[in-house]
């Protein structure tokens, strides 16, 4: 069947995204939300231009609607759906959740009411197995914000590696952040992963605001063709 993949362009939607195509499911189209302020307890906050270009990467047509209130945020999420619904003919809607019963309670009722079929490929995945199943699988990504304790700094901008793993993993032991971020403690964007026919190079600008909050906001984006990069 038809799905759509509510995407942020971060580790967890790539990989709901890729897990649902190894399901069976047509990927149709990439549905975006836009929170236009600085904290939002349902979505990640996306660059637009990065997911643009991760959508050009993936061949994936995109949709997105920018929601200007946190009091809204349903309000959007069941106006995209429902455009994505009618223009693509989908029945299922992709969610990267792994543990937010926030997120998931509140997708399952607006999927329910749209007579979607909400797939949520992640749910209750370990966070130490499940960072080192998606640079296993051959995700790649970048952190672009911390927001706690514990995190460190020196990650922010570039690529997490298996090193970067077991470090993550021991601080949340003494933090109690989780390690895989979910909850918002950091987030991430992709710039490479099976499905990409393009990596994506980003540069940018890195500010800290204390010991523990952080972003990176790209400023530059370059599709460079996998071929050239062997």
């Amino acid at each position: 069947m038809k799905a759509t993949v509510l995407y942020s362009g971060g580790k967890d939607s790539t990989y709901a995204l890729h897990k649902a195509v190894e399901a069976g499911h047509q990927v149709a189209v990439l549905s975006t939300i836009i929170p236009l302020y600085k904290y939002s307890m349902l979505y990640h906050k996306p660059s637009f231009n990065v997911v643009q270009a991760q959508a050009y990467s993936l061949n994936i047509p995109l949709e997105s609607i920018g929601v200007y209130d946190e009091k809204l945020e349903l309000y959007a999420l069941r106006n995209l759906l429902r455009r994505v619904r009618d223009k693509y003919g989908v029945k299922i809607l992709v969610t990267g959740a792994i543990a937010s019963n926030y997120q998931r309670t509140r997708f399952k009722a607006i999927a329910d009411e749209l007579g979607l079929e909400l797939y949520t490929p992640l749910w209750g995945r370990d966070p130490r197995s499940y960072l080192e199943e998606l640079l296993d699988y051959g995700v790649r990504f970048l952190v672009t914000s911390i927001t706690s304790m514990g995190i460190p700094l020196d990650i922010l901008g570039r690529e997490i590696t298996m090193s970067d793993v077991e470090r993550l993993v021991k601080l949340a032991e003494k933090y109690g952040f989780n390690p895989s971020f979910e909850g918002g403690d950091a987030e991430t964007i992709v710039v490479d992963s099976p499905l990409f026919r393009y990596k994506l190079v980003i540069t940018g600008e890195k500010s800290i605001v204390s010991e523990f909050e952080g972003y990176f906001e790209p400023l530059r984006i370059k599709l460079v063709e996998k071929n050239l990069l062997l």
